[in-house]
């Protein structure tokens, strides 16, 4: 059986079509672990920034929602560093709050997100509070995990 084509000729209508090209991007520094000592009883803690910048060209306030993906581990509670060789993983956390006690995620599990408006010429920006637990059998060396942040609007 052979397909029949139909092709419908249509007059070519002009709309005058408005485009808001709203456009956001997000900028960390580094979650640094440095100097984690094994055999302190104490959890090693951090911070790092995050800056949420948008174009907004109709200069109304928009609200966005900015969560941080588990990483690696698939995992937010805990999270985990691989080593750069074979060895353990670091476990570490990321928090929404100066106390650490609300795991910084994409709202599911347990895990809170950071809403805020944004405007055209002001920036959203967090911390982002870390935390890597006491007393983990670890190799000395580089760890690394690769996270996403992901701005909704």
């Amino acid at each position: 059986m052979n397909p029949i084509l139909i092709f419908l000729a249509l007059p070519a209508l002009l709309f005058p079509v408005q485009c808001h090209a709203f456009k956001c991007s997000a900028t960390t520094t580094p979650i640094l672990f440095t100097n984690y000592d094994v055999f302190s009883t104490l959890p090693l803690d951090t911070t790092a920034s995050l800056t949420v910048s948008c174009t907004n060209p109709e200069g109304k306030p928009m609200q966005v929602n900015v969560s941080i993906s588990s990483g690696n581990s698939g995992s937010f509670n805990p999270r985990q560093m691989a080593y750069a060789g074979a060895g353990l993983p670091l476990s570490y956390y990321l928090f929404l709050d100066p106390s650490r006690t609300t795991i910084w995620g994409d709202g599911t599990g347990g895990t809170g997100t950071i809403s805020g408006a944004m405007f055209r010429t002001s920036p959203l920006n967090a911390v982002i509070y870390g935390r890597a637990p006491a007393r983990q059998n670890l190799k000395a060396g580089s760890y690394s995990d690769s996270l996403v942040v992901t701005v909704t609007w």
